[in-house]
């Protein structure tokens, strides 16, 4: 039986909370930095040939505008972390996956900074890509997350499930 794991504040990227021996997951929403290496230990698993990590980074330009200073992420709480934990179970039951974190950061974030990472562990890569594809193709589109850029002289909301789906 999978175990989903939501945390939720200041204490979630420290992900030890699961047992390493059993298939699990982690969703978490949270102000803190992600932590990469702590994702990648915590979906590592010895039956596993492939961990893909996938993070999403604050860049400086947007669609029509190239001097983007920083982003600002709202969650929708209380609903935020069930749908994440929907998709993670989708892909949990389509892929032969054995352990897999999303997390998304909430608050102001600067040029550089991660703000979302889905990372997958599986014996094999093809499943490890796809499920990890799956996951932040559907984060994107179904879990309440705001992103508002902001830039010198002004600052607008942006739907995320509309803006670059080709991306």
């Amino acid at each position: 039986r999978l175990r989903v794991s939501v945390v939720h504040g200041r204490d979630c990227m420290a992900y030890d909370d699961l047992s390493q021996q059993e298939p699990g997951a982690l969703v978490a929403v949270s102000a803190d930095p992600i932590d990469a290496t702590a994702l990648l230990d915590f979906v590592s698993a010895p039956e596993c040939g492939a961990v893909v990590l996938f993070l999403g980074t604050v860049r400086n330009h947007s669609r029509g505008k190239t001097d983007v200073t920083h982003l600002e992420y709202e969650a929708y709480d209380g609903v935020v972390e069930s749908k994440l934990a929907e998709i993670v179970t989708e892909a949990m039951a389509q892929w032969p996956v054995r352990r897999v974190a999303a997390v998304h950061r909430v608050g102001s974030l600067s040029v550089g900074e991660s703000s979302v990472a889905v990372a997958v562990a599986s014996p094999h890569r093809a499943d490890a890509f796809e499920a990890g594809r799956y996951l932040i193709d559907e984060l994107k589109k179904r879990v309440p997350i705001w992103k508002k850029e902001h830039w010198p002289g002004g600052a607008e909301w942006v739907r995320e499930d509309h803006e670059h789906a080709a991306e």
